[in-house]
């Protein structure tokens, strides 16, 4: 076996490309959980309406672990794309992601429009949506 096909194997074995995308999406947030453990630089990029000292590693290692449970949930969900609650469970985490970004930015103030703040509402609503259409062709009910 190559080693090309053992990552292949790895992969979600489900039809079409949502459980792909929720095991890409869980991955960038495992690598966003780690550098919110190791550095500020990045989540002061998010809150970057605020006091640079207004972001403290405490609230990074809070993002972090809440981002860490997002990557398992989604994880998760990547191959069990057919179960109802893990579904549900993952569409909501996109829903409470999407929530925070935007109240960040238009209630709290504490983010400006930037790659940092749009990116994950990118993902959020893109992945809100796909999972919303795609529902009933995933879900066993």
């Amino acid at each position: 076996m190559t080693s090309f096909q053992a990552f292949l194997d790895f992969l979600p074995q489900s039809p079409g490309w949502l459980p792909d995308w929720q095991l890409l999406v869980a991955v960038m947030a495992v690598f966003n959980t780690v550098q919110n453990f190791a550095t500020l630089k990045l989540t002061r990029r998010i809150y970057d309406n605020v006091p640079p000292n207004s972001v403290t590693a405490l609230q990074a290692r809070t993002f972090a672990v809440w981002t860490l449970t997002s990557a398992v949930v989604r994880g998760y969900a990547a191959y069990n794309i057919h179960n109802k609650t893990i579904y549900d469970m993952a569409l909501f985490t996109y829903l409470i992601a999407f929530g925070h970004f935007t109240s960040e930015l238009l209630i709290f103030r504490t983010a400006k429009v930037n790659m940092a703040v749009i990116s994950p509402c990118i993902v959020s609503t893109t992945s809100l949506i796909w999972m919303l259409r795609q529902y009933e062709y995933y879900v066993e009910m």
